[in-house]
């Protein structure tokens, strides 16, 4: 019988305004089913599972008791957001998530109004709900309701504070909803952390609060400057008595909790009474992430995308690896150790990803050599710019795209100083499923204007290890490595640490008529197309530019000399990039052949599996072959 039950609201459950239509004790079950069809569904179609599984109730309270979407939910991060689209239209449609035209990984105004805000970074969510709340008052729409949804984690992002800050000075009636699990992706790290998991405050007393300040209100004596010097003065009287400073209090944004966020009754009945409250508030919230499914409870980390899995028994089905060429991440990872037991300078720091990029493999073996700063891309940059200084030698590693948010860290804390900082960016060019917030592929157009940096792209795995070594010798100053993800292309990875002179490139194939030039492991995209072309009658050379910055001029030379046709491949934006590089090199010396650059057009790509999306970018082999065959039927 109570098999039978599950899935039975649910599959009533189109749109919120139908879960509106249920009694407040029916919402339990909603959740239990809810929370059922996410196990069910990930379990074959991979996806970010404990986050989602950790926000079911809360979920369900912000659609029973606010009117979206004309009310705005802005989530932080979208890993948290399955149980939204399965409760706005996408239920019928949730199998295609994360697949090659299917919904989208994270939620996307373009794909319903009910996702308000592009939310793939972290630390966003209360900046721009913000900006709707201001907006709603500007525009005289006080009905309005805005709620930011941000976890523990991402408060470590500079950005969280910054919009916090402002939101304290600017009027507004924003509702922040701190979704506290003492998780991120890794652990939550820092001072930030301690404190959330410290933190109390009365239900009771904020309850009695609320009712004396709307009694004040009606009676006239009470007005918005005077709210704001009596929560002043309650704040401190607060602080005295429970001999505890409340940080959000102390900025004047009322505070509510913690409270348990997987109560959905109780969840409900607290929003429906602060909803009408004027100012912006914090509604703390203790959840579990990987709530309801025990192994993911217990091992949030490894469930945060766990691949497929048996939603009985909670094995989850890995790949046989053996045979295989490592990944990526592996060969840095173990690599870092290596060098790290040889140059005692050597530091590790990532900004909450060390099992995603692999640092934790030095954590676990050095763990005084390594340093999770939590999410906080641009403090990265700048702890190890300030390492540097002192004659440390960082190796800060980065997704390629969340590097994006350092770029200032990047020129004025590294740059400019020419400090020893090596940047590793892990998950360069296509990254697959993740789709357009996540794909590493502005990187090269993005750093190749910063003076004094070194830009490097390993062609294989023995590239990586002996880049990795080149960039830590003396004197190289600010060094970047940029890799994708993946698996490379060699069992035998291990190979002598040797140094590649920085700016030399190396000519793979000889050939006469066309010349392709490289950068990175897509190369083997392109090597794969050299044969394919050589076997129609044409020479081909291909060069392996290996360093963006500075260029190999002697190979580029070489190049202008004796081609009068050119196709560059890069798994990075054309505009700007490698291929941007060359014809600026070229024009510059007076050589004049006819280039084709392939790369990523000047589009955001959608998602898919790495493979669909080089074929829609005309990156794969096939697609480099049609290129060469064409340049070479043409005249020039």
């Amino acid at each position: 019988m109570e098999n039978e039950q599950i899935h039975n609201l649910l599959k009533f459950i189109s749109y919120p305004e139908d879960l509106r239509k249920l009694t407040l004790n029916e919402l339990p079950l909603v959740c239990e089913e809810l929370r059922q069809d996410i196990i069910k569904e990930l379990s074959c179609n991979p996806g970010h599972f404990a986050a989602s599984l950790g926000v079911v109730e809360l979920t369900v309270a912000l659609h029973y008791v606010y009117n979206t979407p004309y009310d705005r939910i802005v989530w932080d991060v979208g890993h948290q957001a399955y149980a939204h689209k399965i409760l706005t239209g996408r239920r019928e449609v949730f199998s295609t998530n994360r697949k090659f035209k299917g919904i989208r990984p994270f939620p996307s105004p373009e794909e319903s109004e009910y996702d308000t805000f592009t939310c793939g970074h972290a630390s966003n969510s209360i900046s721009a709900a913000l900006g709707m709340a201001v907006a709603a008052q500007k525009k005289g729409d006080r009905k309005r309701h805005v709620i930011a949804v941000i976890g523990d984690g991402s408060m470590s992002g500079g950005l969280a504070f910054e919009g916090l800050n402002n939101a304290s000075s600017t009027p507004n009636n924003l509702l922040i909803i701190l979704n506290d699990n003492n998780m991120s992706i890794d652990r939550s790290v820092g001072g930030m952390k301690e404190y959330l998991f410290n933190l109390t405050t009365s239900n009771r007393y904020n309850r009695l609060r609320f009712e004396a300040s709307k009694m004040l209100f009606k009676m006239g004596v009470l007005n918005e400057s005077r709210r704001k010097s009596l929560i002043r003065f309650a704040n401190s009287l607060k602080s005295m008595l429970a001999q505890q400073q409340n940080i959000f209090e102390g900025m004047n944004i009322r505070y509510f909790g913690p409270i348990n966020g997987h109560d959905v009754k109780n969840l409900t009945r607290i929003l429906h009474d602060i909803k009408d409250m004027q100012g912006p508030k914090i509604l703390h919230l203790h959840t579990i992430k990987g709530k309801g499914f025990e192994p993911a409870e217990k091992q949030a980390t490894l469930w945060h995308a766990p691949g497929k899995f048996d939603p009985q028994t909670g094995e989850r089905f890995v790949a046989n690896t053996n045979g295989m060429p490592p990944l990526f991440q592996e060969v840095f990872g173990n690599t870092l150790v290596e060098l790290a037991s040889m140059n005692d300078k050597i530091i590790g720091v990532t900004p909450a990803m060390p099992t995603g990029c692999s640092m934790n493999i030095l954590m676990d073996k050095m763990p005084d050599k390594a340093f999770d700063v939590g999410i906080a891309e641009g403090h990265a940059v700048t702890f190890s710019g300030g390492m540097a200084k002192d004659g440390l030698i960082p190796f800060c590693n980065i997704y390629s795209s969340f590097m994006q948010r350092a770029y200032d860290n990047i020129i004025h804390d590294v740059a400019i100083q020419k400090l020893h900082v090596i940047f590793c960016l892990d998950r360069a060019g296509l990254v697959g499923e993740d789709g357009p917030t996540h794909h590493g592929v502005f990187d090269m157009a993005y750093l190749r204007p910063i003076p004094n940096l070194t830009i490097a792209s390993p062609f294989d795995e023995h590239e990586l290890r002996r880049m990795m070594y080149t960039a830590q010798l003396p004197d190289k100053g600010p060094f970047v490595i940029r890799y994708p993800r993946g698996r490379g292309s060699l069992t035998d990875w291990e190979c002598p640490l040797e140094e590649i002179p920085v700016g030399k490139g190396r000519k793979l194939t000889d050939g006469n008529e066309i010349a392709v030039i490289t950068i990175g492991p897509i190369g083997k995209a392109a090597a794969e197309a050299i044969d394919m072309a050589t076997k129609e009658g044409i020479s081909i050379a291909h060069y392996d530019l290996r360093y963006l910055k500075p260029l190999d001029e002697e190979l580029l030379h070489e190049v202008g000399r004796q081609f009068k046709k050119v196709i560059t491949v890069e798994d990075g934006v054309i505009k700007g990039g490698m291929g941007s590089a060359v014809l600026e090199f070229m024009s510059d010396n007076n050589y004049y052949p006819h280039v084709k650059r392939i790369g990523i057009p000047d589009l955001f790509i959608e998602h898919g599996s790495v493979q669909e999306l080089h074929s829609l970018c005309e990156t794969d082999a096939p697609a480099i072959c049609k290129a060469i065959i064409q340049m070479h039927n043409q005249e020039v």
